[in-house]
């Protein structure tokens, strides 16, 4: 049986190492605890972690394990926290900043509690399952053609196993070259996989294959086809709890106390009556324990129309109250993910303009700057 979910922690303080323990160990994630930073970055180059937290009391030391992390291969997608101390932090923007800056995707101040630490790490553990789902190899032989576009010729051979992302195959020391396309089945449903692919990594007579400009609709196949295989609680996704304060045809602001990291894409399902739209998005920007600011990555007039549909049918209904699911899919690090901030002006709505505009500002008044624009009077907004 694959082992469950794993964290380092590098942390010092006593207290803040029960709490962890304590919380993790409810969510059924192990805790390797180190106290020095030489020991941790060791472990990194030896063990994966789905999770690695580190206290920041010693910045330079923490980032040295931060970047540690970035740099170690089997840990290079782990989801990083970092701890700091609100007492000697100073200003919590810049605190931020800094805690952003050396790597951490979520930040927790001490002193912290249990219910605190609980809400932060649903978002964390999210991340972590679904980073590790990304990850999976389902042990499997099928048939697979790779047509080499160069030679001009294809090369048939049959997995040793598959995931989302790539698969190993027995080549039977056959060589690919640079640029190719990939073609298989998934069993059972006759669905057919066709999408580039590049060689990951060669092992004797075994190569990794990455899968490279995979359509949308085939991704979601992929996906659905590994967690059918991953049976059990490495399967479940639990939705984060969110609550839809604002709304735009290409954006929306999420409240919630477990938000995810800038540049997490999301699969959003918002709900008012009987209707229902599905979309996808990617956090522009994130307040720590308030919410995150959304943006809509289907930008389809199909789409949009959509959710103009949908912010009718609120406007419309009486007492109307949207649900909204939210489950996450990945940090993208790509450099599409960060091509928002070079946006014309004239391609931002409103919202994604204050997105974009006031991301420096600190949560309480980011959140007035979001009532102004519902045109809430500015002496309500501030007494709310």
């Amino acid at each position: 049986m694959e082992p469950g979910l794993q964290a380092l922690l590098l942390c010092g303080d006593d207290r803040v190492v029960r709490v962890l323990r304590r919380v993790l160990s409810e969510m059924e994630i192990a805790v390797e605890h180190c106290s020095d930073p030489d020991s941790a970055t060791q472990k990194l180059t030896r063990q994966r972690f789905e999770a690695v937290i580190v206290d920041c009391t010693f910045p330079e030391t923490a980032g040295k394990v931060l970047s540690g992390t970035r740099s170690a291969p089997a840990n290079r997608r782990a989801i990083t926290v970092a701890i700091l101390d609100a007492a000697t932090a100073g200003d919590s923007q810049a605190a931020l900043k800094r805690a952003f800056g050396l790597g951490a995707h979520f930040v927790l101040f001490k002193p912290i509690s249990i219910e605190r630490t609980r809400s932060s790490f649903r978002a964390v553990r999210a991340l972590m399952k679904r980073e590790r789902r990304r990850h999976a190899r389902i042990p499997i032989q099928l048939p697979v053609e790779f047509y080499l576009e160069q030679e001009s010729f294809s090369i048939r051979a049959n997995t040793l196993d598959l995931g989302e992302n790539g698969m190993a195959v027995n080549t039977r020391g056959r060589r690919l070259s640079s640029s190719f396309q990939v073609t298989f089945a998934l069993p059972g449903g006759g669905i057919k996989v066709e999408c580039k692919g590049e060689v990951a990594w060669e092992g004797g007579q075994v190569l990794g294959i990455r899968f490279c400009d995979v359509a949308r609709e085939t991704k979601d196949q992929l996906k659905q086809w590994v967690a059918c295989q991953l049976l059990g609680a490495d399967a479940e996704e639990i939705p984060v709890s969110c609550k839809l304060t604002d709304l735009s045809p290409s954006a929306c602001y999420l409240q919630t106390e477990s938000p995810f990291p800038v540049r997490t894409r999301l699969q959003l399902a918002m709900k008012v009556g009987e209707l229902v739209v599905e979309t996808e998005g990617i956090v522009r920007l994130m307040h720590p324990g308030t919410g995150m600011g959304v943006e809509f990555t289907k930008n389809t007039s199909v789409q949009k129309a959509r959710v103009e549909d949908f912010i009718r049918t609120l406007v419309s209904t009486t007492d109307a109250v949207p649900d909204i699911e939210v489950k996450p899919d990945t940090i993208d690090n790509s450099s599409d993910a960060y091509s928002f901030w070079q946006l014309p002006d004239e391609r931002i709505d409103p919202l994604l303009s204050l997105f974009r505009t006031k991301t420096d500002l600190p949560s309480e008044v980011f959140q007035l700057e979001l009532r102004k624009q519902r045109g809430v009077p500015a002496e309500t907004a501030a007494g709310v």
